[in-house]
This record gives C-alpha cells, structure tokens and sequence, in this order.
C-alpha cells in the first residue's frame, strides 16, 4: 500500500521523529537504570526513609518516561515503515496523551515554582551527599557540570569547609575565594527566575509531538482513502 504528497512527507517526518524520539528514550532509560542499579547509588533505594526523596522519584521518572517514549517509538515507527493503520492509531493515542502531559506539566511547574526549585534542591543535596558516601567519579562529573553552569559550590559555598570544592568553578573576585554561592539556594533562585523558560520548553515540546499527532492523523487518512480505493476496484472487477 503506497502513499503520496502529503502522506510521504508525513511518512518520513514520522520516521525521523521517531528515531530522534528513541535516542532520547534510550538515554532516558539508560540514565534511569544506571542510577537505580549502580554500585554507589542502588542502596538509596533499600532505605525507606528516602523513599520519597527527590532522587529516588527523579530516577522513577527517567526510567517511566523512557519506557513510555519507546513503546511510542515502536507503535509509530513500525505503523509509518509498514503503513499500518491499527499501529499509527495506537500512536496517535499515546502521542495525545503526552502531548497533554507535557503541557500540563509545564504549566504545574511554573505555578509551583518554589516546590519545584526546593525539589530540585533536595534532588541536587542527595547527588552531594552519595559523592561525599562514595566518591564516585561520575557522580563528580554530575556535580561539576552543575557547578559550572550555574557558579555555585556544594552545600555551604565556604571554601576552607567545602568537600567538594575540587568540583567547584573558579572564584569570581577575592571575596567568592573565601565563601561561594551554595547549590540548594542558587538551583531555587536560578528556577525560580527561569520559570517562564521552563513552562515554555515544556510547551515547545508539546506542540513538537502534536505536529507529529497531525503527520499521523494525515498519514491515516491517506493510508484510509488509499484501502477504500483498492476495496472498491476490487469489487468493481469482480
């Protein structure tokens, strides 16, 4: 069964989406796993009285949302490689679903903004203490990466004290030499101002899978029309 036109660039619009989707599915999953059953961090999760912390539901949640994005990856790849219609609406169903998620999960992050940054605090001081526990060198590329990219140090700043200082950006000037941002204040403050950016990156992404939604729905029509006319020559000839 062959499309055209539309359909076609819908088809592969479909097919790269999809395999963009899987990438970071497949980073997602991976992430998620290697930090629930990693050496230095799996014993985290043996502790009940962590079980709600940030950490533990933040890796919760990379491995659920990359499940998920592969189970849509596979219904949208094989219903756009094959043209079948049962799989792309299947896809269609769960593209709508997290289109709708996405959103809405923008907009609760932007009216919950300070739970959100206090979350992202707690989610950053149990990456801190699991690096002072094991001193694993992943962990501490983690917290240099954060550092940097938001010039702050560890959980008090104060450089005689600090243990992760090693992990810590330059100072800027003599008096940051002597005492720096610390993280869980500077990570609620940073979310807190870009909130809006926050809300909109959810929103962008969002409107990307209901872009892919209408490729589908167009590809079904095309493959619906393409059935009923191969249906109606058949019973014209015979």
């Amino acid at each position: 069964m062959a499309v055209d036109g539309c359909g076609l660039v819908c088809k592969y619009v479909l097919i790269l989406f999809n395999i963009i989707f899987a990438v970071v599915g497949f980073v997602f999953l991976g992430l998620g796993i290697w930090l629930r059953f990693s050496e230095n961090t799996r014993g985290i999760f043996q502790i009940d009285a962590l079980n709600s912390s940030a950490f533990v539901i933040g890796v919760t949640v990379l491995i659920v949302l990359g499940a998920v994005m592969l189970i849509v990856v596979a219904f949208g790849d094989y219903g756009a490689c094959n043209e079948k219609r049962c799989a792309l609406q299947v896809f269609s169903v769960l593209l709508t679903f997290l289109a709708m998620a996405e959103i809405a999960v923008g907009v609760l992050a932007y009216s919950s903004r300070d739970e959100v940054g206090r979350n992202l605090g707690e989610f950053y001081a149990s990456l801190y203490t699991l690096y002072v526990a094991s001193g694993d060198p992943a962990i501490a590329v983690t917290l240099t990466f954060i550092h940097n990219a938001i010039h702050c140090c560890g959980v008090t700043g104060v450089s005689l004290i600090e243990i992760v200082k090693q992990t810590c950006p330059k100072p800027d000037g003599f008096m940051e030499s002597i005492v720096m941002p610390n993280c869980p204040g500077t990570i609620a403050n940073v979310f807190d101002r870009r909130a809006p950016l926050v809300m909109g990156i959810f929103i962008a992404t969002g409107a990307l899978l209901i872009t892919a939604l209408v490729c589908a729905t167009i590809l079904l029509k095309q493959l619906k029309r393409v059935q009923q006319g191969i249906t109606t020559y058949y019973s014209t000839v015979y």
